[in-house]
Formats: structure tokens, sequence, C-alpha cells
């Protein structure tokens, strides 16, 4: 896919899946570890839910720039404001489509992402220390294993809601680029570093 939802996590999808297959199965945690494992992801479920909305969101922020510009260069100024709102409606209908969905999936794939980072990375011990006060010694070892807590969850995330996600996006451009009266540009690779772009057609009428 052509968005940065699908490209904020292209260099380490080759590389966990190798350390995937090159690891051994791990033991599952103790009934004790596992609740404490479980806490520390409720506590760390809003900033979860928050990753998850604005990687959906991205497409559609990038969008909405372009979309601006070709505004205010290409549309009469007497049907800017009109076209405006429909393209805001179309961007609406996308986040009420996808960002609930990709949130909910974003927080089921905690427990075995984040969850199995803290259950390799913290003893129980340090899990209750970890609880009681993030800034301690341990709440420091915590914060700095958030990049790798996020990738982990980003990699899961992508892969399973690129089938739904992308429809969506697709969608949404075609619908903004017909609005504006140009093309969407051509489809890049499924996984790259560029982001979509509309590329001109004709002028939208006067």
């Amino acid at each position: 896919m052509t968005t940065k939802l699908f490209s904020t996590v292209t260099s380490i999808l080759w590389l966990s899946a190798s350390l995937m297959l090159a690891t051994p199965a791990q033991a599952q945690p103790s009934a004790a570890k596992n609740e404490l494992i479980l806490k520390i992801l409720q506590i760390q479920r809003p900033a979860v839910e928050t990753l998850a909305a604005m990687l959906a969101q991205q497409p559609a922020q990038q969008m909405m720039q372009q979309a601006g510009i070709a505004l205010q260069t290409r549309v009469a100024a007497d049907k800017r404001e009109a076209l405006a709102k429909d393209i805001q409606s179309d961007l609406k209908k996308y986040s009420d489509e996808v960002v609930p969905v990709v949130r909910e999936r974003a927080v089921k794939l905690a427990p075995e992402t984040i969850g199995k980072l803290l259950d390799d990375k913290f003893s129980e011990e340090e899990l209750r220390d970890l609880i009681k006060v993030l800034e301690s010694p341990v709440g420091r070892k915590f914060a700095q294993l958030n990049i790798d807590m996020q990738k982990a969850l980003n990699e899961k995330l992508v892969a399973e809601m690129r089938p739904t996600v992308e429809p969506k996006v697709k969608a949404l451009e075609a619908s903004i680029a017909k609005r504006l009266g140009i093309q969407p540009a051509a489809v890049a690779a499924p996984i790259s570093g560029a982001a979509p772009s509309m590329a001109p057609a004709k002028p939208a009428a006067k």
C-alpha cells in the first residue's frame, strides 16, 4: 500500500519474521505473572488505542493536505466551500469505518505483542514494581522498551489490517480525486515509502 500506515514498519517486517522463525517456542507465563501483564496492558490501553487511531488516520490526513492544495489551485473560489464540505464528509466516513476496527484489533493484538515483550523482559517482581511506580528504575526500563513494543504491535496490526484498510484508502482517494476532477496516481508496490498522490487530469468545472 502506498500510505504511511503500511510503510512505517517496512524496515522491521523481514527481520521480525526471521527472528520468529529462528526463536524456539517460549513457555507461557505463570498465572500470577500473566495477571500482572494483563493489568499493565489495561493501563497502557489508551496509548495503544491512540497509536492505532493515528496509524489509521494517516492516509486520510495526507490526502486532505493534497486536497487542500488542489482546492486552492484548481477549483473556482465560489465552489471551494461546498467541495471542502463534501471532502470532509468523505474523510469522516473513512475515519468512522476504519479507526474503530483498527483500534479494536490493536487492543486484541497487544497481549501477544506487547505482552510477550513484557514477559520476556520483566520478572514477576519487576512487573509488580512497574505497576506501583512507573517512575522507578524499572519504569525507566519499561519506557526504553516502548519503541520495541510499538514495533511489535505495528507489525502484527499492519499485516492483519491491510486487507481491510487498503480498499477503504483506495476508495477515499478515488472519491476525493473525482470531486476535484483529477486522477489518482498509479498505485505503487504494496509496501513503499511513498505517500499517495493525485495526478492532474483536467481542471475542475468553473
